[in-house]
């Protein structure tokens, strides 16, 4: 086994072929042979380079329009020989086969076919097998073999190569074989999930090409990492990187804005939502929500679904936030909040969101299907004497988009669609309802002909009365309990009215 080995002949057959020709003109000046098929054979003609078509090392012409090129002894017994190996060297001798000792091959783009919609003929015909097949054999041969599987790679073995005499180190081999193996391995769970969705085996394969250190995790002595594609997701106009406790409210503040088309503000902590107003203008809307709980909104996460202008801008400006989320800003409103460094400002872009959710746990992983449903008024039904009016049903579709974005066990109280206050993450149903009992009496909130939602069912009617005492005219449950009844007596005996949907919304 070789610590250094200077590269005598390379193999090179690519898909995207930007930034690979100061790479090829510097190996062609180090007399190493080029090996090469179709489109990368005339690219490296084009810079009137040697080149020898992949063909005329093997006799046999790319067949099956292009599915069989380099699939090949004279090819993989190049890649795969051992040179310590007595054994393979009598052999290569014998069979005439040239010892390759660099592969440069990337895949055909699958996944951006599937992206962009292609038909499925299209997608099968992306499924790469020489390259795959190359990838690996190089990568496995890493003893004698340098794999380039990924153009983000041609600089640095360029800058390897020019430092080191045309050698690689095994070290460095072995590294860009860690490197194919993660492109090979990507690849292939992409393509496995793109069939595993009719009738699908019960596996989990998940791969993330990107990721981001965070400065730490939950806390300052864990660490942290995000893998995906944050700039595909927002573009930052201002502040710090965000952090791990960032990214877990900005995914809350984003999952909970999707509820709503008409112009709303949301402010969150810790996930759950201390404000939320739906206005005629992204300013009342924000005016609203932070009157909710000005003092939860202090260092919080702020999310709306317009555009931020300057006179919502200045309003926000007077409140200390760690993250504000917006579609769009006006440059004046982006000009005022880069006056303090570390705020960060998002400009939500479109990207399409999965609709799975998952987390480790235990020894293993859980997953599920995201709470896609939303209950409006045809899915409530009501089963008290009184029906709610016109204007209590808004009130209670306005608070049930909340509590399923808002920890168990939660109660919401909402009017003329705004949140009064909520009772979060409590280990009883009655003990949510009084914590957002005295919620809004703290900030002044008068419960009269205001509404309430719960996430689960009600077991005992104590919530049900204690909320008709405190004001509230309308509830909304999903219903479910045995005692069921005794909550709809307990509001008919209270004179309010109950709507249940059937859908229950726990949030853990």
């Amino acid at each position: 086994m070789s610590e250094s080995i200077k590269i005598k002949n390379a193999l090179i057959s690519v898909y995207y072929k930007d930034g690979l020709a100061p790479l090829v003109q510097y190996l062609a000046q180090q007399g190493v042979t080029l090996f090469s098929t179709g489109g990368t054979e005339q690219f490296i003609k084009d810079l009137n380079l040697p080149v020898t078509a992949v063909e005329d090392l093997t006799g046999y012409p790319s067949i099956l329009g292009g599915r069989v090129k380099t699939l090949h002894p004279k090819v993989f017994g190049g890649i795969l020989n051992r040179r310590g190996l007595a054994g393979d060297q009598e052999q290569i001798a014998q069979y005439e086969i040239p010892e390759i000792d660099l592969v440069i091959v990337d895949l055909y783009p699958f996944e951006e076919t599937v992206k962009s919609g292609g038909t499925a003929e299209e997608i099968i015909e992306k499924i790469d097998i020489g390259g795959i097949s190359l990838i690996r054999a190089a990568a496995k041969n890493f003893n004698d073999v340098v794999i380039i599987a990924s153009k983000a790679d041609y600089g640095t073995l360029l800058q390897e190569l020019q430092e080191q005499d045309g050698a690689t180190t095994l070290a460095q081999r072995k590294s860009y074989a860690k490197k194919a193996f993660h492109t090979s391995s990507h690849y292939d769970t992409a393509i496995f999930n793109y069939f595993n969705t009719e009738e699908p085996l019960n596996v989990f394969k998940q791969s993330v090409n990107q990721s981001q250190t965070l400065r730490y995790g939950e806390n300052p002595h864990q660490q942290g990492t995000f893998y995906g594609n944050l700039d595909e997701m927002f573009t930052k106009l201002n502040g710090k990187e965000l952090s791990y406790n960032n990214l877990v409210d900005v995914d809350a503040a984003v999952s909970l804005i999707d509820e709503f088309t008409e112009p709303t503000f949301a402010i969150l902590k810790h996930t759950n939502a201390c404000g939320v107003a739906s206005r005629a203008t992204v300013l009342a809307a924000w005016t609203a929500a932070l009157a909710c709980d000005p003092v939860s909104a202090f260092g919080g996460v702020l999310i709306t679904n317009q555009e931020v202008d300057l006179a919502t801008a200045t309003e926000i400006n007077n409140l200390f936030f760690e993250v504000l989320i917006a579609p769009s800003y006006q440059p004046e409103a982006v000009e005022l909040f880069k006056a303090k460094k570390n705020r960060v400002i998002l400009q939500r872009n479109e990207v399409e969101l999965s609709s799975k959710q998952f987390k480790t746990l235990l020894n293993g992983v859980i997953e599920q299907d995201k709470d896609l449903s939303l209950e409006g008024a045809d899915q409530m039904t009501v089963v008290t004497e009184k029906a709610p009016s016109e204007a209590s049903i808004k009130d209670l579709i306005f608070a049930n988009k909340i509590v399923k974005h808002t920890k168990s066990n939660t109660i919401v109280f909402v009017k003329d669609n705004v949140l009064l206050a909520s009772g979060v993450g409590q280990t009883s149903r009655v003990d949510a309802l009084k914590q957002a009992v005295i919620k809004a009496d703290s900030f002044g909130f008068s419960l009269i002909d205001a509404v309430m939602a719960s996430d689960a069912f009600f077991p005992f009617p104590d919530c049900v009365e204690l909320a008709a005492e405190a004001g509230i005219i309308a509830v909304l449950q999903p219903g479910g309990s045995i005692k069921d009844q005794d909550s709809i007596a307990m509001a008919n005996q209270k004179g309010i009215a109950m709507v249940t949907t059937g859908v229950r919304h726990f949030k853990h």
